[in-house]
């Protein structure tokens, strides 16, 4: 059902300016997208296998968050592989929450409340069985609480912000993307935010949104640039767009899919993993990249340069 503009809030008709686009502004790209992008990722990763087989890997799952943490500090990013994950917290737990809630609102039938849509989606995450489900069965009555409301928060900001998403629109929330590489050896995974649109044939369509609290980070434009690539490798056909959206400021940072960009992301993906296999390797230095992320590091307490910068904030 069409919208009318004087339904939508200032915030909500800019939303829809900056991602709408008519059918002949939508690129179109060569059937040979995917093939010529899979071709280029595996030339750089078979040579990689060996690394593998030293050292008793049998298939290496690539997230949008290791790629973000091998090009950053590499002694937080060796702490973090070897801690590995030490459970759920209201911070970790609040984005899948809001998330799940999200996805809730978009088949909600009547009047939507944000309070609902997170107790909904508390209800069916704590009856998982996955590890947070586990985690919500236990938590303490305070701690859901903190997470009931930094997750009601992110909601109600997201139906602020955005449009009623039109069914046409073929809204898809948490969409998983997966890309198989080199006899399987290495996979490339991740699940996107949000997803708006559709490809119509070789012409792009489709919108690629993340969803952020917090401010601006240059890797949250590679994180996207990922999605796309593994996107393209999936369907056969990019993007038209990706997005990043900032709930605290109303920001959304857009860049149009080229076929620039999608390179450009497989080089990051192979000197990247590259990097990764190295570094797990017995002669590699990890190089120490000081940045706003160290005061979750867990090597600040024994890091001069850690304590340094965070001290200097």
């Amino acid at each position: 059902m069409a919208l009318l503009d004087d339904t939508l809030n200032p915030a909500q008709r800019e939303l829809l300016g900056v991602l709408g686009a008519a059918r002949d502004e939508r690129p179109t790209f060569p059937d040979d997208v995917r093939a010529r992008l899979r071709d280029e990722l595996e030339d750089g990763l078979r040579p990689l296998v060996p690394l593998l087989d030293t050292l008793g890997i049998d298939d290496l799952w690539v997230s949008k968050h290791r790629l973000s943490s091998v090009t950053g500090c590499e002694v937080r990013f060796l702490a973090e592989e070897a801690a590995g994950f030490d459970g759920w917290t209201v911070p970790r737990a609040r984005g899948s929450v809001a998330h799940r809630a999200i996805e809730l609102s978009m088949n909600w039938r009547g009047e939507v409340a944000p309070g609902d849509l997170v107790d909904e989606a508390l209800a069916r995450l704590t009856e998982s069985d996955n590890s947070l489900g586990s985690w919500l069965q236990t938590v303490g009555e305070g701690d859901r609480a903190d997470l009931r409301s930094a997750a009601v928060d992110r909601v109600a900001a997201f139906l602020e912000l955005w449009p009623p998403l039109a069914p046409k629109w073929r809204p898809r929330c948490e969409s998983r993307v997966v890309a198989e590489l080199v006899d399987e050896r290495v996979v490339l995974a991740g699940k996107v935010d949000l997803t708006i649109g559709t490809a119509d044939g070789m012409r792009a369509g489709k919108v690629l949104v993340d969803l952020k609290t917090g401010g601006f980070s240059p890797s949250h434009l590679d994180d996207l640039r990922f999605y796309a690539l593994v996107e393209t490798i999936k369907l056969g056909v990019p993007p038209r767009r990706v997005a990043t959206h900032y709930l605290d400021t109303g920001t959304l940072v857009p860049e149009d899919v080229t076929e620039g960009t999608l390179f450009a992301a497989v080089r990051r993906v192979t000197e990247s993993v590259r990097r990764w296999l190295e570094l797990r390797g017995p002669h590699a230095t990890p190089v120490l990249k000081p940045g706003p992320v160290c005061r979750w590091c867990p090597q600040l307490a024994s890091c001069p340069t850690g304590k340094a910068h965070v001290d200097g904030d």
